[in-house]
C-alpha cells in the first residue's frame, strides 16, 4: 500500500489523499503513530485545526489559509479512512452525503423554489428544512442535535438561538441588559457565600446572559471575544515594549506603571485610527 502510485502522482487530486491515508494506517508497513489513533484521539485535533483555519482569516493571513485548510481537509479523510476501517462508512459516503445535504437545503438553486428572497429569508428557510431533518431523526426537542463538544460560547448561541425560535426570549436589548444587571448582582452575593461551585454557577449564568446580548446586537460573541483577545495581546505587547525601553520586563515593573503605559498604548491607536 505505500508503493500505491498514486502517493507520488501530484496530480491524484484527493484519491492522492486518502491513498496516504490509508498507507499512514496500514496495520503492517503504515505509521506507528497513525495507527494508534481512533476518533475520540483525534477530534481534540480537528477542533484544533478548524480554530487555526479560523484565526488564519482572522488575521487576513491568505497564504497560510491554504496550508490550515489543507489540515483541516485531513481531518475529514483521518476520520473516514477509521470509519472506513471500522465498517461504519467511507470518505464517498461523506461526500454523497454533504451534497444531498445541500442539493436539499438550497431549493432555491437546485430545485423549483424562486431564488427572489433575501439572504434573512432563505436564513429562515434554512432553518425551516433541518428542523424538518431533525424531526425525521426523532429529534424532537428544540435543543436536540446542538453538539455539546462545541466551544462553551458558540454552543450557548446556538442554545438561545434554538429556544428563540420557539418564542423562548426576551422582548429587546433592554430586557438582557436588566438581566445581566441581576446576574451580575447575584455573582456579587456567590463571592460573599465564599462557595466555589455556588460562584462558578453565578459566573456561568452571567456568560450565558452575555451571550445572549451579542445575539440581540446581532454579534458573534466567539469573534467579538477573538477581536478582544487580539486587542489585549497587541496593548500588553505594547506595554512589554516601551518596559523593555527602560530596561525592565513586567515583572520588574508594577501595576500603577503598566496601567500609564496601556493608556499611552491605547491613546495611539486611537490617534492611528
Amino acid at each position: 500500500m505505500p508503493d500505491d502510485p498514486l502517493i507520488h502522482d501530484p496530480d491524484a487530486g484527493i484519491d492522492r489523499l486518502l491513498a496516504i491515508m490509508r498507507a499512514l494506517r496500514d496495520p503492517e508497513r503504515g505509521c506507528p503513530w497513525d495507527i494508534e489513533q481512533d476518533f475520540a484521539s483525534i477530534a481534540p485535533y480537528t477542533i484544533e485545526e478548524a480554530h487555526e483555519v479560523a484565526d488564519a482569516i482572522q488575521r487576513q493571513a491568505w497564504d497560510e489559509l491554504e496550508g490550515e485548510l489543507g489540515d483541516l481537509l485531513l481531518q475529514a479523510v483521518y476520520h473516514a479512512q477509521m470509519a472506513d476501517e471500522a465498517g461504519l462508512f467511507d470518505f464517498s459516503a461523506v461526500v454523497h452525503n454533504i451534497s444531498d445535504k445541500m442539493v436539499a437545503r438550497h431549493p432555491h438553486v437546485f430545485g423549483s423554489e424562486s431564488r427572489d428572497k433575501s439572504a434573512e429569508q432563505q436564513t429562515r428557510d434554512w432553518e425551516a428544512i433541518k428542523a424538518t431533518e431533525r424531526a425525521r431523526a426523532a429529534q424532537g426537542g428544540a435543543l436536540d442535535g446542538v453538539a455539546i463538544s462545541l466551544p462553551a460560547l458558540l454552543r450557548a448561541a446556538k442554545l438561545q438561538k434554538r429556544a428563540a425560535r420557539v418564542g423562548f426570549d426576551w422582548p429587546g436589548t433592554a430586557d438582557v441588559l436588566d438581566k445581566i444587571i441581576e446576574e451580575a448582582g447575584e455573582l456579587v452575593q456567590a463571592q460573599a457565600s465564599e462557595d466555589p461551585d455556588h460562584i462558578e454557577e453565578e459566573y456561568g449564568d452571567l456568560l450565558f446572559v452575555m451571550v445572549n446580548l451579542g445575539r440581540h446586537l446581532n454579534l458573534d460573541p466567539e469573534s467579538a471575544l477573538r477581536r478582544a483577545n487580539a486587542k489585549f495581546s497587541r496593548r500588553f505587547g505594547a506595554v512589554e515594549a516601551r518596559l523593555a525601553e527602560r530596561g525592565k520586563t513586567p515583572a520588574q515593573s508594577d501595576l500603577a506603571e503598566m496601567d500609564a503605559l496601556w493608556d499611552a498604548a491605547k491613546a495611539e491607536e486611537k490617534v492611528r485610527q
